[in-house]
């Protein structure tokens, strides 16, 4: 069982530019602090993933992404507003506050306000969002086990945040806020 004590020692590690696994609503994560170019590159190098694609921010609430949000009409941000907290990942227009590390060679920046509730009490302690990207070597299936973490990964990982996934089966959707349309199926 997860505690707080848990999640403060996950924070610690992600301060210190560490890289955690953790569960997410359907598959288990990896994360680090989005801010730290070096902690990005180890998640890339351990995932074997093309830097170009980008990563996935994850928040425990709105306010989090505020900062990537100021540039949107009210309207916009009603429309995440109404699937977050939730499985629905949004592409935003970037407004030159994620890093290119972050945001790859795309003009959009992935967000996504978690729903579950171990994900979102991290990124509350941690203060905001971190990177979300399925826990597996880019081409294999994401990892539904703390144990299909270790596998995958035996060396490279700071810290697992043992927990249970939140019950829904694969990844969360990815929608483009401006255009709606549905990039991943969720």
């Amino acid at each position: 069982m997860t505690t707080t004590f848990h999640i403060r020692l996950a924070v610690q590690v992600l301060r210190a530019g560490g890289v955690i696994a953790y569960p997410t609503e359907g598959v288990w994560g990896l994360g680090c602090d989005p801010q730290n170019a070096h902690a990005v590159q180890r998640i890339l190098k351990l995932k074997q993933r093309d830097p170009a694609k980008g990563l996935i921010l994850v928040g425990g609430e709105l306010q989090h992404f505020e900062p990537y949000l100021d540039h949107l009409a009210a309207g916009q941000v009603d429309r995440l507003r109404a699937t977050w907290p939730g499985p629905v990942t949004w592409l935003v227009p970037a407004n030159g506050v994620a890093s290119s590390w972050i945001t790859g060679r795309h003009p959009g920046l992935a967000l996504r306000v978690s729903a579950h509730p171990q994900l979102a009490d991290l990124c509350r302690a941690f203060g905001g969002p971190i990177v979300s990207t399925s826990a597996n070597p880019s081409g294999r299936p994401a990892a539904l086990s703390a144990l299909r973490v270790r596998r995958y990964f035996p060396e490279g990982l700071d810290y697992i945040l043992n927990g249970p996934l939140g019950g829904r089966r694969g990844p969360s959707a990815i929608r483009d806020l401006m255009t709606d349309k549905v990039l991943r199926a969720g």
